[in-house]
């Protein structure tokens, strides 16, 4: 008898993966076709407005008028956002071979709304590349991810990562600064180094998607005796992808010189006791409120272990000031060309 109801039961569950495939194939064609309707759209109206002419201006009485007609010809999906989307869809990417069959219409309506290119470029890219939800997309454009990845790079690498999105090869890749704790919704004063850890791990699943793709939570206060010693460090991550351990230490004050000192020394217990055979060299970052750029320039300089000192943020950063800070490296390069 028991025979039989396993068996049964693995007829019940092989109907549930069935219609779950099923569902999961059909939601995705219903989203190509979705998106291929609205593209081509996008090209009627483009072709109409241009009559031949590739710099002609869409007038915005025509979107308006074309909206009303369509609305009461075909229902509330023609609102005059969503034709001036789909016009904007087709003129941003101006070959149906541009557009990503893994992104939904409500992505690239996200992604429309980027003016600048290059950054625009590389949301698509990390949607693609990460599966990022709709949601997820929204936080990260909200949060300046590009802006704050590229301030680090030189002018081929911003343009490298507009390109083909984050590529995850060495520790320099991992470390962001600033980071942007604004989902702890957090008054904005002093806290307790503790508290704010504490805060962190409840908030887990958030906090790892700021530090990015490859992190897995291995510890909290990860304790390290050295000569009946101990010492604890805050946070520790594994990171799949480079294969090394990732140490943070956290300072809700500007961090000092004995703070990468003491990092340096994690690092090196690390290397030392708890690599594998197959591990890489681990990764540590001292995450402050503030930094002085000296200070740390003379505190890491000789050190060979991959220390990094970062800011965190507990509000979104200034994005209109972080992408004029952008942009002004980018004409300094330009000019340096």
């Amino acid at each position: 008898m028991s025979d039989l109801i396993d068996s049964y039961q693995q007829l019940i569950d092989r109907i549930g993966e069935c219609l779950v495939q099923g569902q999961q194939r059909a939601f995705e064609q219903v989203n190509t076709l979705l998106v291929e309707t609205y593209w081509q759209i996008g090209q009627y109206i483009v072709e109409f407005e241009q009559k031949g002419n590739e710099r002609a201006e869409y007038g915005s009485r025509l979107l308006t008028q074309l909206s009303r007609d369509l609305k009461t010809a075909y229902g509330k999906g023609f609102s005059r956002r969503n034709v001036l989307d789909m016009r904007r869809f087709y003129v941003s990417y101006p070959k149906w071979q541009m557009v990503s069959a893994k992104l939904g219409w409500s992505h690239y309506t996200e992604l429309l709304a980027i003016s600048d290119d290059l950054a625009r470029s590389f949301y698509e890219q990390q949607c693609i590349r990460d599966r990022w939800s709709v949601r997820e997309l929204k936080r990260q454009k909200d949060s300046a991810l590009f802006e704050r990845v590229a301030m680090s790079k030189d002018r081929a690498e911003i343009l490298a990562l507009a390109q083909k999105g984050q590529k995850i090869e060495s520790a320099r890749d991992v470390v962001k600064d600033p980071y942007v704790f604004e989902f702890l919704d957090l008054p904005d004063r002093n806290y307790l180094e503790s508290e704010l850890e504490n805060r962190l791990i409840v908030q887990l699943e958030k906090f790892l998607l700021e530090l990015g793709k490859g992190f897995a939570f291995i510890g909290q206060q990860y304790r390290i005796t050295l000569n009946n010693t101990h010492f604890y460090v805050d946070l520790v991550f594994y990171h799949r992808i480079l294969k090394c351990f990732v140490l943070i230490d956290l300072k809700t004050r500007a961090v000092r010189h004995e703070d990468i000192g003491q990092m340096n020394m994690y690092l090196n217990y690390f290397r030392a006791e708890e690599n594998m055979e197959d591990d890489n060299e681990p990764i540590g970052i001292v995450l402050a409120r503030d930094k002085d750029e000296i200070l740390v320039e003379y505190a890491t300089g000789g050190i060979s272990n991959q220390l990094f000192v970062s800011r965190y943020q507990l509000y979104l950063p200034d994005v209109e000031a972080l992408k004029q800070e952008l942009r002004r490296l980018l004409d300094e390069s330009d000019r340096s060309n």
